[in-house]
């Protein structure tokens, strides 16, 4: 590994305070750049998660894909464990941190914010996620082609469950799917660096050049990563100043759902004996949130500077540092897993 990837902790930690400096030295800056977003989608992050995504869209061998269906236990799982047992364990972990752990018997948050950051973290757990989890499958060596579909098949299933599962466990008669934000998500992660990908694959050909070529540009990937972290704490960081408490409680349960919603999938893959290829990215899919979409709903349900909006965000900051040692502890452990391919 080089020195990105072999401190790349280290990195995101500092790219953490440097997000929080920045957004407290120059907030109109970060305001600004803030700013620039359509449908929820802040297009400066955009523009860097396409940075990240691209390196392992362009290993996409479309012909490989096509022979996906004769390994299903791996589709089986991710799809059991995102829209089966991950909403209702996040609304149970919320409801006995926030409501009665932090609220009832300790007073440490009202029952009026309970109720809002419950809300909250409901809707990332109703999310899996669309975007990084091409980014962790990448830190993990997973199967390019496995993961594409991986994501695709949950994005299907999103469109027709999630309001429903979101109504639901949020105790309302209607969800409203912001379908721009869902939609421009699909393309901007995955259709743009998926139609890239192919065409450096027909440019470059399968053999040393495209090797070359993703040795070259294989910062870039972590660079853009970084860069990610920097700006979701500087846009954050007025919040997570003026509430740190609230900020650290919520995250609690949080980081417990991520931790948990890996282990059952990754496990649950190796008693099934998938390959790593397939676990280490599956365990993602569900451990990581659609954090766009989840905000997106948050702010139109409950307001922009609602307690829901607020956890929401939470979960976003939580994601990143928590995927990476998820990604630290996948690595040392493929050897646990059938050497065998996906595809």
């Amino acid at each position: 590994m080089g020195i990105f990837e072999r401190y790349l902790s280290v990195w995101v930690a500092l790219a953490m305070l440097a997000g929080l400096a920045g957004g407290r030295l120059l907030p109109g800056l970060f305001a600004t750049m803030g700013g620039w977003e359509y449908a929820n989608i802040n297009l400066v992050i955009a523009v860097l998660i396409w940075l990240m995504i691209y390196p392992m869209m362009k290993q996409i061998d479309f012909t490989a894909v096509k022979n996906i269906h004769r390994r299903p236990k791996g589709l089986t799982v991710t799809l059991t464990v995102n829209w089966l047992i991950k909403p209702f364990t996040m609304a149970l972990l919320a409801i006995v941190f926030i409501r009665y752990i932090f609220g009832s018997f300790t007073g440490l948050i009202s029952p009026e914010l309970a109720d809002d950051y419950i809300a909250g973290m409901i809707l990332l757990g109703v999310a899996p996620c669309t975007a990084m989890v091409f980014v962790w499958s990448q830190l993990t060596r997973g199967d390019a082609n496995y993961t594409l579909v991986q994501v695709a098949v949950n994005d299907l299933v999103m469109v027709v469950a999630f309001a429903p599962i979101a109504a639901f466990l949020l105790g309302v008669t209607d969800v409203i799917v912001p379908w721009n934000t869902l939609f421009l998500s699909v393309i901007l992660f995955i259709v743009i660096p998926l139609v890239a990908g192919l065409i450096t694959r027909k440019w470059l050909g399968t053999g040393q050049a495209l090797q070359t070529f993703g040795s070259r540009i294989k910062p870039l990937s972590i660079l853009g990563l970084i860069f990610t972290v920097v700006l979701l704490f500087g846009f954050q960081a007025p919040r997570i100043l003026a509430k740190p408490l609230d900020i650290a409680l919520i995250a609690i349960p949080l980081i417990i759902q991520t931790v948990l919603i890996f282990a059952i999938t990754y496990y649950w893959m190796y008693k099934w004996r998938e390959p790593h290829s397939i676990a280490a990215p599956g365990g993602m899919i569900g451990a990581s949130n659609f954090f766009e979409l989840a905000v997106a709903v948050a702010i139109s349900l409950f307001g922009l500077n609602s307690g829901a909006a607020l956890a929401t965000v939470v979960g976003v900051l939580v994601e990143v540092p928590i995927m990476l040692a998820l990604v630290a502890y996948a690595n040392r452990t493929r050897d646990r897993f059938p050497m065998v391919h996906a595809s």
